[in-house]
């Protein structure tokens, strides 16, 4: 599958319906926590209060064309608000976005969309050895500001490859996000029921921890990342597996996510999940 996919060829895609439910749930998850500027054939969300700013993305059940002149109004309107030039969008979905994107001068980045094998059996959670144990972690939970932490320096050194940052840096990064009330939006979320996270916990401080966010049978797993001094465990992996059992405990029929790239995708496949097409990521040029 890729972006240069036909709106027709969509309307024949045989994950039509699936991809149907995805569009429906990427549009209702931003309104819990921002308000909607609507510029025809594209939706901006723009968050309300502090925490990490929205994207703009195409409107729910938009068929027609989408033009250059459409995005540049909501660069404009990011731009006007101080906040990231930013559009994610599906492209079997949404494939005419993606011309009007780069002759906007943004730069696209591809990222496999992986759906779960409803089918596929509960994955084990004996492989971890020694004093490393995975479980969602509660709002009140002390671990709580690790699991948050870790995955920002998982990002900012990317990779499979073992890395420099360690606990030391994870102490600083817990710091950072108590101090900017990241810990603080995040337990309300927990207690709200909108965000789950899971963590693999080694003395007290969360070595690899992610996300799901739970909408009307249907949740995203996001933002797993392993601290890079601790890769190459299969911490990534126990915990996206927790993270699926709690999805589906909580009667989550559909459980996605989108890989870093096609190495990071072949993990997620051992644990049952299936490539239905590409998730894009609009920005401008470092």
């Amino acid at each position: 599958m890729d972006a240069g996919v036909t709106s027709a060829g969509f309307d024949d895609h045989p994950e039509r319906a699936l991809l149907d439910r995805l569009e429906e749930y990427y549009d209702a998850v931003p309104r819990h926590g921002a308000r909607v500027e609507d510029y025809g054939p594209i939706t901006l969300f723009v968050r309300e209060g502090q925490g990490w700013p929205f994207y703009a993305r195409p409107a729910r059940g938009w068929s027609g064309p989408l033009e250059v002149t459409d995005v540049q109004k909501v660069r404009a309107r990011q731009r006007e608000l101080g906040i990231p030039e930013s559009f994610e969008w599906v492209a079997e979905t949404t494939p005419t976005l993606r011309a009007a994107v780069e002759a906007s001068g943004l730069v696209v980045h591809e990222h496999p969309l992986m759906v779960l094998d409803p089918c596929t059996p509960a994955a084990p959670a004996d492989w971890l050895s020694g004093n490393i144990s995975v479980q969602v972690v509660g709002a009140d939970d002390p671990v709580l500001p690790s699991a948050l932490a870790v995955p920002h320096l998982a990002f900012a050194e990317p990779g499979t490859h073992v890395g420099l940052a360690g606990t030391p840096q994870l102490a600083e990064a817990v710091d950072t996000r108590v101090a900017d009330g990241s810990v603080e939006r995040a337990m309300v979320r927990i207690r709200a029921g909108l965000t789950v996270v899971a963590a693999a916990v080694e003395h007290g401080l969360a070595l690899s921890a992610g996300q799901h966010q739970p909408l009307a049978g249907v949740s995203e797993i996001v933002g797993v990342g392993t601290l890079p001094s601790a890769r190459r465990r299969g911490l990534a992996l126990a915990v996206t597996a927790a993270l699926v059992a709690d999805a589906r405990s909580r009667g989550a029929e559909t459980v996605f996510l989108s890989a870093g790239d096609d190495d990071v995708a072949q993990i997620y496949a051992r644990l049952g999940f299936r490539r239905i097409g590409t998730a894009l990521i609009a920005e401008p040029v470092e």
